[in-house]
C-alpha cells in the first residue's frame, strides 16, 4: 500500500489510485478526485456518492450499478451521465471506495 497527497493531505491508495482507508475520505478529497477524472460534482453526484458510502458501510462492498438503481434510486442511465464510460468504477473512485468487483 502506498500513499499519495490529494487535496493537500496524505491518503492511502492502491496501485490504481483507489483509497484503501474509508476514514481518510472527505468531501474536499472527493471534489479533487472528481476533478482529476474530469467531473464537476453536482447534487445528483452527491446523491450517488452518499448512497454508495452508506451502502458500503452496511454491505461491506462497493455497490454495483444494479444495487445503485434498485436500492439507491439512481438509474443506470443516470450513472452513465454522471460518471461517463465506467460509472461504477469512477463513482467508487470519487466516493473513496474500493474498485467494484468485476470491474476491469
Amino acid at each position: 500500500m502506498s500513499t499519495a497527497t490529494i487535496a493537500g493531505k496524505p491518503v492511502h491508495v492502491d496501485e490504481e489510485g483507489f483509497l484503501t482507508e474509508y476514514g481518510e475520505w472527505d468531501e474536499d478529497l472527493a471534489r479533487e478526485l472528481a476533478t482529476q477524472i474530469g467531473i464537476t460534482l453536482t447534487d445528483e453526484h452527491w446523491k450517488a456518492i452518499n448512497f454508495a458510502r452508506q451502502d458500503f458501510l452496511s454491505q461491506g462492498e462497493t455497490p454495483t450499478l444494479r444495487r445503485m438503481q434498485v436500492e439507491g434510486g439512481v438509474t443506470t442511465k443516470d450513472m452513465f451521465v454522471l460518471f461517463p464510460k465506467k460509472p461504477a468504477k469512477k463513482m467508487a473512485y470519487v466516493a473513496g471506495l474500493p474498485k467494484p468487483a468485476g470491474c476491469v
